[in-house]
């Protein structure tokens, strides 16, 4: 039976700083980006093309105002996405204020009358990505955080053509029928 579900921002927090330094044209130190692609629920997207060191690579050429050099398609995505928080750092913030005040407790009870929960906690959580929208791996949705879109006009909040909760109820779903 599901208990809790949880949220993690934990990576977002720290990228904050690094969009906002490096849009400041401050140089953001090799450590801390070893240190952002050495964080193992960064792992959660990576694979054969794209690894801690096409991390390193993306967020050192941004820092250092480099061209990114032999990109593949998920670290030329990453690399885009990434200028792009930079470009505008006040619609960045409107992507992070929404997840900041997310309660999703209201959806333990939806939850479990869909059916018996293997897991009492899900982990809900927002993380840079590349090309996928989201993953599923045992009791965590991730989420690429690249992919929520504040709406400009109204006091919403999308992922695709979905209602951030909406997205969230229909992929814990997902995680609960497993």
């Amino acid at each position: 039976m599901l208990k809790r579900i949880k949220t993690n921002l934990d990576v977002i927090e720290g990228m904050l700083y690094f969009w906002q330094a490096t849009s400041e044209k401050e140089k953001v130190g090799e450590s801390y980006i070893n240190d952002v692609s050495n964080i193992p629920l960064m792992s959660y997207f990576y694979d054969d093309e794209f690894t801690k060191e096409s991390v390193r690579k993306v967020l050192s050429a941004i820092s250092n105002r480099e061209m990114l050099s032999s990109k593949n398609k998920k670290e030329g995505r990453f690399w885009n996405y990434h200028m792009w928080m930079l470009e505008d750092l006040e619609y960045t913030n409107m992507m992070v204020q929404p997840l900041k005040v997310l309660n999703l407790d209201f959806l333990v009870e939806k939850l479990n009358n869909i059916g018996n929960s293997k897991y009492e906690e899900v982990e809900v959580m927002f993380l840079p990505g590349h090309l996928e929208e989201y993953k599923i791996i045992d009791n965590k949705l991730i989420i690429n955080f690249f992919r929520v879109k504040p709406d400009l006009y109204e006091d919403k909040t999308w992922i695709g053509e979905k209602d951030l909760l909406e997205f969230i109820e229909e992929k814990l779903k997902e995680i609960i029928e497993k």
